[in-house]
C-alpha cells in the first residue's frame, strides 16, 4: 500500500487500519518481501496474505524489486497483479520513459501486423 507519503506498506510505520480509513486502490509489496520469497522459510506467506487482502478490497498489488524469473513466477502464482524491477528494466530517467513506451508500442504493432491484426490509435500519439 502506498501511504500519503509514497512509502510502501509493510516497512516503516504503517497500519492495517489504514486499509479501512483511506480509499487506497493499490498495495505495493516492498522488495524485502520479494528478495526471499523463494526460500523455504521466506516471505511467501506474507505476500499471499497481502495479495488476499488486496483482492478482498478490489485493489491491485505491485511487487517491487523483482529481479529473477523465479520471483516473477512465484509472485504470479500467489496472485500478484503487477511487478516492477530489474527483471523488466533498470531504472530510467523520466525523459527516457516516453521513448521506452513508444519503442514497446512499435514492437507490439509489428508483432500484431505479422498476425494480421490492426492496432487502434491512442489519441495524442502518432500512428505507427
Amino acid at each position: 500500500m502506498i501511504d500519503d507519503n509514497g512509502r510502501s506498506f509493510g516497512t516503516g510505520y504503517s497500519s492495517l487500519s489504514y486499509l479501512q480509513r483511506f480509499p487506497f486502490d493499490k498495495i505495493k509489496i516492498d522488495r524485502c518481501f520479494v528478495n526471499d520469497i523463494a526460500k523455504p522459510d521466506g516471505s511467501s506467506w506474507i505476500v499471499r496474505a497481502v495479495v488476499n487482502i488486496a483482492a478482498e478490497r478490489c485493489m491491485t498489488t505491485t511487487a517491487e524489486g523483482v529481479e529473477t524469473p523465479q520471483q516473477q513466477q512465484l509472485l504470479r502464482a500467489l496472485g500478484c497483479s503487477e511487478m516492477q524491477g530489474y527483471l523488466f528494466s533498470p531504472a530510467k530517467p523520466a525523459a527516457e520513459i516516453r521513448q521506452l513506451f513508444l519503442s514497446h508500442r512499435e514492437q507490439s504493432s509489428a508483432a500484431e501486423a505479422r498476425r494480421g491484426r490492426k492496432r487502434r490509435q491512442i489519441p495524442g500519439t502518432a500512428q505507427v
